[in-house]
């Protein structure tokens, strides 16, 4: 029995055709299951979204929204950033205008067993569990797909953990990557018995992906299988070319987490629904490095030493956030006829997923149901808040 692909229905770039026509019959097989709208288990998967910065040398959240670096071990911190992509190339051509792209330092002593450079996202395991991915079973399937340039030519590795129950592991290989050269990468994994995702705001999997691990997290793992989960075998051996070449650069772009057996076309969000997701795990109230002298509100005077200003966040967070912020140099909240400022640092009280407030007690000069003016000073003050798993 043949099969005929309709290729004039099939979506731009997808793996598999959206009708398959059988000669002998004439009956039609429609793979549209995922091509549904909120498919994409990645947020911030195109790297709109950089809320905190467009550059960081920092391990850990710094520059794309969602996206985690992971350093350990390195001679010289590699930048991480929100990287232009080139008109003309694909991904461009698909509508990828921005990547996630690491630039690596001067390692000098070389490649160490507990060096690492990696970058991951951490899924909310409830929205794992209520993806409509079975997970138990290994007829069921999620696809990974993204875009990925090296400018040296060799294999990485990444790999996705779940963090419930017993943790596991499931490493995979991009294969070898030519120099400077675009290539899509697109891995299909089945369900698995052993694997649990609880129904909370927890994290669930988490999805990574290493320019370099030494041999402290490497070892002897089956590709492509899922396997308890050890922190000194996550994927096999890695070759240190990348990691030993000053200012080598790795980029990503086009990253989807999808339920189903093939990847579909990439589900573009407008910037600002992708920055509405992105909030709820990180929000900027305040930005004095992008808009100096910034009005927020207004506060009030709660005793004869406090002042406070209440927030309400944009959309519930996942949690109950903490507070970042400038201190020392730049002021938050003077009296609102313009006279004496009050505090250069603020504290959190009272935080919820939806509101929390910002106050300083001890203030001198604060007046009871006095008004207050919240603003920034100018300067690079700024105020935000974390719920990043």
């Amino acid at each position: 029995m043949s099969e005929i692909k309709v290729n004039s229905i099939k979506g731009v770039g997808a793996s598999a055709a959206a009708i398959t026509v059988n000669n002998s019959d004439g009956t039609c097989t429609a793979n549209i299951t995922n091509n549904l709208s909120n498919k994409n288990l990645i947020l911030n998967g195109a790297f709109l979204i950089s809320q905190r910065g467009t550059s960081s040398t920092d391990s850990g959240y710094g520059s794309v929204d969602r996206f985690r670096s992971l350093y350990t071990g390195t001679d010289e911190a590699p930048t991480h950033a929100q990287a232009d992509v080139a008109a003309g190339t694909t991904p461009y051509t698909l509508g990828f205008r921005k990547s996630y792209k690491f630039t690596n330092g001067n390692q000098t002593s070389g490649a160490g067993a507990g060096d690492q450079v990696a970058l991951l996202q951490k899924i909310e395991a409830q929205d794992i569990a209520n993806s409509g991915w079975n997970y138990l079973s290994a007829s069921s399937y999620i696809t990974l797909s993204f875009w990925v340039k090296s400018s040296v030519a060799q294999n990485f590795y990444g790999n996705l953990v779940t963090n419930d129950g017993t943790d596991y592991n499931y490493p995979f290989e991009t294969g070898s990557l030519t120099a400077d050269t675009w290539t899509k990468i697109t891995k299909t994994i089945p369900g698995n018995s052993n694997l649990t995702f609880n129904n909370d705001n927890g994290i669930g999997l988490s999805v990574q992906l290493a320019m370099f691990r030494g041999t402290d997290k490497t070892g002897t793992v089956s590709l492509n299988a899922w396997s308890a989960f050890s922190s000194s075998a996550q994927t096999p051996d890695m070759t240190s070319t990348w990691y030993t070449t000053n200012d080598a650069t790795f980029e990503i772009t086009g990253v989807q987490l999808e339920v189903g057996s093939v990847a579909t076309d990439f589900e573009h969000l407008s910037f600002a629904d992708e920055l509405r997701r992105c909030q709820r795990y990180f929000f900027v109230l305040a930005d004095g490095s992008a808009v100096a002298n910034e009005y927020i509100g207004n506060g009030r005077g709660w005793s004869s030493s406090q002042v406070e200003y209440t927030v309400r966040f944009v959309n519930e967070m996942r949690a109950a956030p903490s507070l970042l912020l400038a201190t020392g140099t730049n002021y938050y909240m003077w009296r609102s006829d313009g006279g004496e400022v009050y505090t250069t640092t603020m504290d959190i009280d009272n935080a919820t997923v939806r509101s929390a407030i910002l106050y300083k007690a001890g203030v001198s000069g604060a007046v009871a149901r006095g008004a207050y003016r919240f603003q920034l000073g100018s300067g690079a003050a700024y105020i935000h808040f974390d719920a990043e798993l």
